[in-house]
């Protein structure tokens, strides 16, 4: 009986081992069949040429390339800045009497000229104020008048030795009293007649008028702390921004040199230009908080585009750089031993070189040294190319016909995307 058990016990572990072997088995077979065996195994990615695409697997011929000349031409520096538009005049309309506002003359937001009636105080009191004054002047006037035929009088008696002399002094003295007294009875006549014109609120200055303060029915006081409406001058206006300290040089240069540099207006989003002024002015000082220079801009503002407090982006052309090599900002590349092109070597063969760039407006680079006019690089394909590599041009651009930098074909000033700003950008 224990006997019959051990072989049975035995048979059962036998089946359990040839049962596991037979798993392995199986993996190591699909392991075998799935492997990759190599290169032959996998097809490259093919386009419609027959080519293989880059990325995709190993090619041994031609890379497909597009290339584009270098070419020469102006190329506008642009400083980029956070603007905000400021009025040159604000004025808070008071009365400069007192009285009760009977007449309103403005509408609400329009344009008014400087000397433009804008609302009126009852002028009743300051009429009869003027009457009172104009009496007392006609009165001090009759009182001179008598004086001096006496002391025309009393002067001829002298000559005759029929008076004394101090009769003589006693009628020029009051002569001068009357003429003192008519000067003070004028003035007063002024004074009231300059009250009686202020009854009549005028616009300070040209511009746009706010929201009315005050209703018709007010009891003012002179010089009340309530403006009746705010008048901001909007033609010419002013833009102020600021600029980095260690991009000043060339600003600061032309500036003082006398040249005048165009400033434009772009809206917050740097995508439509709302107007086209010139720097007007500098401050005096470098803010030690920030490294800035406070600039300000002079715009006409016909079109009254531009409103006070509102932002703006600001392109200060700070200078024009004349016939430089420019090349496509796409063919540009950058390696551990600096920035580099591909240059067509011949038809088929491309090579490596150096290069040193200067401004660029995300379009365009300016060459300072590494290429010439004329040469031809590489603008899409770059990524599968090595010096000396062979190549195969499928889009040459070297007939399409350029535009001058910064400037389209149409000779519109061009601008960059707003993700990519200007030629340099500061301040932004």
């Amino acid at each position: 009986m224990v006997d019959h058990s051990m072989q049975s016990s035995v048979s059962h572990s036998s089946r359990r081992w040839l049962f596991g072997l037979l798993i392995l088995l199986v993996i190591g077979v699909l392991c075998w069949h799935f492997w990759p065996s190599g290169a032959q195994h996998k097809p490259a990615h093919t386009g419609k040429s027959g080519m293989a695409r880059p990325g995709f697997g190993a090619s041994t011929g031609p890379v497909p390339v597009r290339v584009a000349p270098a070419t020469a031409g102006d190329f506008p520096v642009y400083y980029k800045a956070l603007g905000t538009v400021t009025a040159l005049n604000t004025v808070n309309v008071r009365t400069q009497v007192a009285g009760q506002l009977v007449k309103i003359h403005f509408q609400e937001g329009q344009m008014v000229k400087v000397g433009d009636v804008l609302a009126e105080i009852d002028p009743r009191n300051y009429e009869s104020a003027l009457l009172q004054a104009q009496g007392t002047l006609l009165q001090s006037q009759a009182q001179l008048k008598n004086a001096q035929v006496d002391l025309q009088r009393y002067r001829g008696l002298f000559a005759e030795d029929s008076i004394a002399k101090q009769t003589l002094d006693t009628a020029e003295a009051l002569v001068q009293q009357y003429q003192g007294t008519v000067k003070t009875n004028q003035g007063a006549v002024d004074a009231a007649k300059l009250n009686l014109e202020f009854t009549k609120i005028r616009a300070p200055l040209s511009g746009r008028l706010g929201l009315r303060q005050l209703d018709v029915g007010n009891l003012l006081a002179a010089n009340d702390s309530q403006a009746l409406v705010v008048i901001t001058q909007t033609q010419p206006i002013s833009v102020a921004f600021t600029l980095p300290e260690n991009n000043l040089d060339t600003v600061l240069t032309r500036f003082r040199s006398g040249a005048k540099l165009p400033a434009e207006a772009w809206d917050r989003g740097d995508l439509k230009q709302q107007a086209s002024g010139v720097l007007q002015s500098i401050d005096n000082q470098i803010d030690i908080t920030t490294g800035t220079l406070k600039f300000k801009a002079l715009y006409e503002n016909r079109e009254q585009s531009l409103f006070p407090n509102q932002f703006v982006n600001v392109h200060l052309l700070a200078d024009t750089l004349k016939n430089v090599v420019l090349a496509p900002s796409a063919a540009i590349q950058f390696g551990n031993d600096g920035t580099f092109v591909y240059v067509m070597d011949g038809d088929k063969k491309v090579k490596i070189r150096a290069l040193k760039v200067g401004a660029s407006d995300g379009n365009v680079t300016v060459i300072k040294d590494g290429l010439a006019v004329g040469d031809r690089v590489v603008l899409e394909g770059t990524d599968r190319l090595k010096d000396g590599g062979e190549v195969e041009v499928v889009n040459d651009a070297q007939d399409v016909p350029k535009a001058p930098a910064g400037q389209l074909k149409d000779g519109s000033t061009a601008k960059a995307p707003a993700e990519t700003g200007k030629a340099k950008k500061v301040g932004a």
